[in-house]
């Protein structure tokens, strides 16, 4: 029997979900009767959860209340909490685990914290400690200050030359007829470096605060680097930031500075090493490479889809599969799933397929036994999409259960 361990939001985040929810299937039938079991556990919107490397532990991530929980499994389908859970930040949205199993990384969406949290021997939660917070590098003091506490950390606008000289960002140039300077393949680039822009008048100070309010850190996630670095994302100020772990907290290595308001989320880990980033806002998977002196910097980016809309979709999960030669995202608004496939050793991709995803605003979505589970949290429902054997590309929905308000899935 196959069992899921379903996190979801409850009333206190306006969600169904009583607590972390168990979705199962009869043996050698799992997709076809896979189906929610009900919740066990009473807590409130534990709204992404994660596992211990080597104990049967599972941490949710209690969105509303801003703290973190674990769980340990007592049966075969139950969970006790373990110890008390631990407050973290606000909006808590994401837990990585270290695969020690010795700490654990919160990050919080409401005021952009990234915080680690020591596990004891047996799982349970010890004393967090709060990194250093993010500066915003499109601010010029924020930028002011960053340069002078570390010199060798490249502006935005250096960073978007570089990927011009590189060739990792390209043009294309307009015909004959057409007037518009050239745009360039990225988007969000042209503002940076300024294309395709016309000399505006002096705007009005009031006007100009209204229309480029001031940006909020929002931290949305973390992944364990092969060479033992952490990687995390702040959505709100577009950056990948790169910490080394220390005894007992985390240290700022340095910062990679991505277009202004792509809004990074979520990152998978390659097999070769690259790291991958999709962006909530700009609809794009940005491939990130480290380099010689041991700085990560910006290797590809591309659309999820060429049938992606700006502003309308808004992608949120990226996994990819087990090979790592496929990547997938989940488009909310158009309630799609989009495969990418990865190219060469890792450092490029390329949209491949575009399918339904059979629910309304797939929040979070699991690759498992040749099919996807894509929990969708508008719909109160998790579908599965069959996975082709030979490419990847997501084919039809085989199957769908109603849960309520699911947020993350979690192989139990």
């Amino acid at each position: 029997m196959t069992q899921f361990w379903v996190g979801g939001y409850g009333a206190d985040m306006d969600g169904d979900a009583t607590g972390i929810g168990l979705f199962e299937g009869d043996e050698g039938r799992e997709p076809d009767t896979l189906a929610y079991r009900g919740a066990v556990t009473q807590t409130a919107s534990p709204s992404w959860l994660a596992r211990h490397p080597s104990l049967d532990v599972v941490y949710a991530a209690l969105e509303g209340d801003g703290a973190v929980q674990a769980f340990v499994r007592t049966g075969q389908s139950t969970l006790a909490a373990l110890g008390r859970s631990i407050a973290v930040g606000d909006s808590v949205c994401h837990l990585a685990v270290a695969a020690s199993g010795s700490y654990l990384i919160a990050s919080c969406y409401g005021d952009g914290r990234v915080v680690r949290v020591g596990l004891a021997a047996d799982g349970s939660l010890m004393k967090p400690t709060i990194a250093a917070r993010a500066r915003d590098p499109y601010d010029p003091d924020a930028a002011r200050d960053a340069v002078e506490d570390d010199p060798a950390q490249p502006s935005a606008q250096e960073i978007a030359a570089a990927m011009v000289r590189s060739g990792s960002m390209t043009f294309e140039q307009p015909a004959a007829e057409v007037v518009e300077p050239p745009r360039s393949g990225l988007l969000l680039f042209d503002d940076v470096l300024g294309f395709n822009t016309a000399p505006a008048p002096e705007p009005d100070p009031a006007v100009e605060a209204e229309e480029h309010p001031a940006r909020s850190s929002h931290a949305h996630a973390a992944a364990f680097l092969p060479d033992g670095r952490i990687a995390t994302t702040d959505l709100g100020f577009d950056l990948v930031r790169i910490w080394r772990p220390l005894a007992g907290g985390l240290t700022l290595d340095h910062e990679i500075v991505l277009p202004h308001g792509t809004g990074p989320r979520h990152m998978v880990v390659h097999p070769s090493g690259h790291l991958h980033v999709v962006t909530e806002y700009s609809c794009e998977i940005f491939t990130l490479a480290v380099q010689p002196d041991g700085r990560w910097a910006l290797a590809a980016a591309t659309l999820a889809t060429p049938a992606a809309e700006v502003g309308t979709d808004f992608p949120a999960e990226l996994a990819r599969s087990r090979d790592g030669a496929t990547l997938y995202t989940a488009l909310r608004g158009s309630n799609t799933i989009a495969a990418l496939r990865v190219r060469g050793a890792g450092e490029s991709v390329e949209p491949l397929a575009l399918a339904e995803s059979g629910v309304d605003w797939p929040r979070h979505h699991l690759v498992h036994d040749g099919a996807l589970l894509v929990a969708g949290q508008r719909s109160n429902e998790i579908s599965v999409l069959d996975l082709d054997d030979r490419t990847g590309a997501p084919r039809s929905i085989r199957h769908r259960a109603s849960v309520p308000t699911p947020t993350s899935i979690l192989l139990a």
